[in-house]
C-alpha cells in the first residue's frame, strides 16, 4: 500500500509541475499576442516613386539600353496582407536608335535614325504577396519583407516623337503624339522601414497597344492585327516610399487570426 501510495504521490507531482511549465509558457506568450491585437491595420498607402524606364521596341531589344530617369505618384489599396490594389501614375522619357540593332530594316539601313519622347502612364494592378505583409504587431504571423507578383492595365501618352536622321520615304508615316492602353506585369520586394513606411522595389514590363511610341509603324511595311502583336512595350525599375493611412475598425473590420 505504501509503495502504491508513494507512485500516486510521484504522478500527481509531475503532473503538477508540467502544468506550472505550461502557464508559465502561457504567461510568456499571452502579452505578445495581446500586444500584436492592440495594434492597427491601415487600408492605405499613398507616396512616390523614385526610377528609370527604357524603351523595348523595334530599335532595342535590350532591357538595360538607354535608360532614362522617370517619377511617380503611386497609392495603393489593402485587401488584406498578401492582396492589395495599386494604383500608379508615372512621368518619364523614351529614347532609342536603330543604329546598332540585329535587324535589317530596308528603309532604315542607310539612314539610321534616334528618337526621344515624353511619356505619361497611368495603371492600375493587383499585388500578391507571397507572405502576408507587416509588422508582425498589427496582423499575426506578418513577415517585414516579403516579395510579390504584380499584373494590371491602364493607359500611356506619349508627346510628338522628336526623331533625328529621319529619312523621306512613303513607307514612313510623320511622327505623332500616341495615346493606347498597355498592359503592366512584373515583380518586386516590399520591405517595412517602420510600423506605417514601406520601401518598394519592382520591375515592371508594359505591353502597350501601339507600334508608334518611337514614332515609326511597321518599319518592314507589314500590316499585323491584334492588340498586341508587333507593338512597342517599355520596361521600368522603380524605387517607391509609402505612407500608411485610414485605419481600419478594430472589432468589425480587420484581418487578424
Amino acid at each position: 500500500m505504501e509503495k502504491r501510495q508513494i507512485e500516486k504521490a510521484t504522478k500527481h507531482l509531475f503532473l503538477v509541475e508540467g502544468l506550472g511549465k505550461l502557464l508559465l509558457l502561457l504567461s510568456f506568450f499571452l502579452p505578445l499576442t495581446s500586444i500584436a491585437q492592440d495594434e492597427p491595420e491601415y487600408r492605405m498607402e499613398i507616396g512616390g516613386g523614385l526610377g528609370m524606364m527604357a524603351y523595348q521596341g523595334d530599335f532595342n531589344g535590350s532591357l538595360l539600353k538607354e535608360m532614362q530617369p522617370m517619377v511617380a505618384v503611386v497609392a495603393k489599396y489593402k485587401i488584406n496582407p498578401r492582396m492589395a490594389w495599386s494604383a500608379q501614375l508615372g512621368f518619364g522619357k523614351l529614347k532609342g536608335s536603330s543604329k546598332d540593332v540585329d535587324t535589317w530594316y530596308p528603309v532604315l539601313h542607310e539612314n539610321p535614325i534616334e528618337f526621344s519622347t515624353s511619356m505619361t502612364s497611368f495603371d492600375v494592378c493587383y499585388e500578391y504577396n507571397f507572405w502576408p505583409f507587416g509588422t508582425g504587431k498589427e496582423y499575426l504571423g506578418a513577415r517585414p519583407l516579403t516579395p510579390f507578383f504584380a499584373l494590371g492595365a491602364g493607359l500611356l501618352f506619349t508627346g510628338k516623337p522628336s526623331i533625328k536622321g529621319l529619312p523621306m520615304a512613303e513607307t514612313v508615316a510623320e511622327p505623332e503624339s500616341v495615346v493606347a492602353i498597355q498592359m503592366p506585369i512584373g515583380v518586386g520586394v516590399k520591405y517595412k522601414l517602420g510600423d506605417r513606411l514601406n520601401l518598394t522595389a519592382e520591375w515592371m514590363m508594359h505591353f502597350s497597344g501601339s507600334d508608334k511610341l518611337d514614332g515609326m509603324k511597321d518599319p518592314y511595311g507589314i500590316k499585323s492585327s491584334g492588340p498586341f502583336k508587333n507593338t512597342d512595350c517599355y520596361s521600368t525599375l522603380q524605387l517607391s516610399l509609402t505612407y500608411d493611412l485610414w485605419t481600419k475598425c478594430k472589432t468589425c473590420h480587420n484581418d487578424r487570426d
